[in-house]
């Protein structure tokens, strides 16, 4: 077997992880998104305020969902790499 080829344990490892690098990411912004849009109904906001909000936890929620991506995918490339 040659060395520099991954085994099929490891590109199915590959494929679970960027699963759940994906999974949980878009569950978190989605949460944020949510959570924005609840605040808007609790709050009975209208207008540009109620727009300002909606954008903004649109936002925070794609930028958070990102950085979970990144972060769970930058994690298991380094544990990856030691070996675990």
């Amino acid at each position: 077997m040659d060395m520099g080829r991954e085994s099929r344990w490891e590109k199915d490892a590959v494929t679970v992880e960027i699963a759940f690098a994906l999974v949980t990411a878009a569950v978190l912004a989605g949460v944020i998104s949510a959570s924005a849009w609840a605040l808007v109904l609790v709050l009975d906001l209208s207008g540009s305020a109620r727009k300002g909000l909606l954008v903004g936890g649109a936002l925070l929620g794609a930028v958070a969902g990102v950085w979970r991506l990144v972060r769970v995918l930058l994690r298991f490339d380094e544990q990856r790499r030691m070996g675990h």
